[in-house]
């Protein structure tokens, strides 16, 4: 289940685990990407708490957390190679993996259909 947020997260849910990364449409208006700082496996967060950090030739910015749990690991090759996000942000360039505390949680979250509407 692909599912969206409107600070630009999406979520790829299986089996009670996200995997979480930020839109084409954030990093469009990031720019390239030259820094990414990633949480700490077995870190856990709420719901919009600041789970990750972005920097791009433009500014910095906050990757929220979209929904609460713990992270059960982390894409260590955006450490090394912030470009992967610019290159594909929905496919490799995932930033980490949530085990969720509620799965119903997401039903709250955008489909594509809405989230392509929220940025059009």
């Amino acid at each position: 289940m692909l599912k969206f947020t409107e600070e630009h997260e999406w979520l790829q849910i299986e089996a009670g685990v996200a995997t979480v990364g930020i839109t084409t449409y954030a990093v469009e208006q990031l720019g390239d990407l030259v820094f990414v700082e990633l949480p700490e496996v077995g870190a856990t967060f709420g719901k919009n708490d600041n789970a990750a950090t972005v920097e791009s030739v433009k500014a910095a910015s906050d990757v929220y957390c979209p929904l609460a749990g713990e992270i059960t690991e982390v894409n260590p090759a955006i450490v090394a190679d912030p470009s992967l996000v610019n290159s594909d942000p929905q496919g490799s360039g995932w930033f980490f993996k949530l085990k969720l505390a509620n799965a119903a949680d997401a039903d709250g979250l955008l489909d594509e259909a809405a989230y392509k509407e929220l940025t059009a």
